[in-house]
């Protein structure tokens, strides 16, 4: 199968009110997980590299072209979409590396700064034939503009996405980028809002921070691509250690990172199914 497209996912997602599990991978054996669950949920999934994750790889090209031949060989639709990129060039070299969607982050920027940033991007990204995903105002848990407490403003992210062109949006309703305890609320009528007025996909980042119950909650009030991260990080490493504690004496590493690949698919195929909900349920 080729690699998927976000345009012929997310669009009818959106009108159904259904999601798409969009998740952060760092190793090879993040994105095995992930693609293995989506094709035994038989659902499309976003497989995503963050900024962070290239510069941990020394470079894009090495683990996007894993990612990329994982893509093409699954039986079910799998996009390849940069998350949090702060600079147009990285955005470039994951177009040139194959990736169908990228997100652009500008949101440390002023308002008039970030449009004007933002629509270049799109400009070029959609001669390209490339979704672009973009973020207005702040999401919690990172440094600069983004702040614990941060709401996106519906007739603000309205405007934003109509001056620069993005086909879906983040937007901030109460969830923080690297919880580690489920234990975020989200605003639900700031998001019945925000579907109401802004006319593209809207995207929940930090969505680790959710119960499962809360997750479906923001699917169906409009969320349409759910990112998850740090959930399945803390399912690798509670694997692998335990693996460590219990045969301290053990030195191949396909050994452990077998049980830390094996844990994330777990947490995948539960988030998919959930993130998706009952109404796409496969047999």
């Amino acid at each position: 199968m080729t690699l998927a497209h976000p345009a012929d996912l997310l669009p009818a997602a959106r009108a159904a009110r259904t999601g798409v599990g969009a998740f952060n991978v760092i190793t090879i054996e993040h994105a095995q997980a992930v693609v293995r669950s989506a094709e035994e949920a038989r659902l499309p999934v976003f497989v995503q590299l963050s900024e962070n994750a290239v510069r941990y790889h020394d470079g894009i090209e090495p683990i996007a072209a894993a990612c990329r031949e994982l893509a093409r060989a699954a039986s079910v639709p799998i996009v390849l979409h940069l998350d949090h990129a702060t600079s147009a060039e990285l955005c470039r070299r994951a177009v040139d590396a194959g990736f169908t969607s990228v997100m652009f982050d500008a949101s440390t920027l002023r308002y008039q700064r970030n449009v004007t940033a933002t629509a270049e991007v799109v400009a070029w990204a959609h001669q390209a034939g490339v979704w672009v995903e973009a973020e207005l105002g702040a999401i919690g848990g990172k440094d600069g503009a983004h702040a614990p407490g941060a709401r996106t403003v519906p007739h603000e992210a309205a405007d934003f996405v109509a001056a620069t062109g993005v086909d879906s949006l983040a937007v901030a309703i109460g969830t923080s980028h690297a919880m580690r305890e489920r234990s975020a609320r989200i605003d639900l009528d700031l998001l019945d809002a925000l579907y109401a007025e802004v006319p593209v996909p809207l995207v929940l980042h930090g969505s680790s921070g959710l119960s499962d119950e809360r997750i479906a909650q923001a699917v169906a009030h409009g969320i349409t691509k759910v990112n998850v991260g740090t959930q399945l990080n803390q399912a690798f490493t509670a694997a692998l250690r335990h693996v460590l504690e219990q045969t301290p004496d053990v030195t191949d590493p396909r050994r452990y990172l077998r049980s830390a690949r094996t844990a994330v698919g777990h947490s995948t195929l539960r988030l998919i199914r959930t993130i998706a909900g009952p109404a796409t349920a496969r047999p």
